[in-house]
């Protein structure tokens, strides 16, 4: 997995293979991280522990390879979209994903709601005894949280 790459809103030409390595390796980066750490939702109430509970269930289905079912209940349709555009959809995408990243810790450290419809999670991932805070987006689609974006 590489490292230190950050994804523009500029409109540049990119293989789809690409885009798929930009943005699904560093989300499941932070998805893959039960056998190492439980993170709980608890300390969140109302909308922000239904935010948290999606990043809980990402880090849950990633680390039982649960590919399809991050596609369909943990992913936002316009992510899934993008991902299911590329050769094998969403499903092969993730799996491919899902087989090369290593095990880091997750902590959700912070949930901040953005009107009724949107939310950011402050996530820490931890792996090798190194650190890095992550943002994660959230859009709420037919009564549930759904990852839009890292960044």
């Amino acid at each position: 997995m590489r490292t230190g790459r950050v994804l523009s809103a500029a409109v540049i030409q990119v293989p789809i293979k690409r885009v798929l390595m930009l943005f699904c390796a560093p989300l499941l980066a932070l998805g893959m991280s039960a056998c190492a750490s439980t993170s709980s939702s608890n300390a969140y109430k109302g909308e922000n522990h239904a935010v948290a509970q999606t990043i809980i269930n990402l880090q849950t289905e990633a680390t039982a390879g649960e590919a399809k079912k991050i596609c369909k209940n943990l992913l936002s349709s316009a992510v899934t979209a993008r991902l299911n555009s590329a050769p094998g959809g969403c499903t092969h995408a993730l799996k491919s994903q899902l087989a090369q990243v290593d095990t880091p810790e997750l902590t959700v450290q912070e949930v901040q709601p953005h009107g009724a419809t949107n939310a950011s999670a402050q996530v820490k991932s931890t792996y090798a005894g190194k650190s890095k805070l992550s943002t994660l987006m959230l859009v709420k689609e037919n009564g549930a949280w759904k990852i839009s974006k890292l960044g």
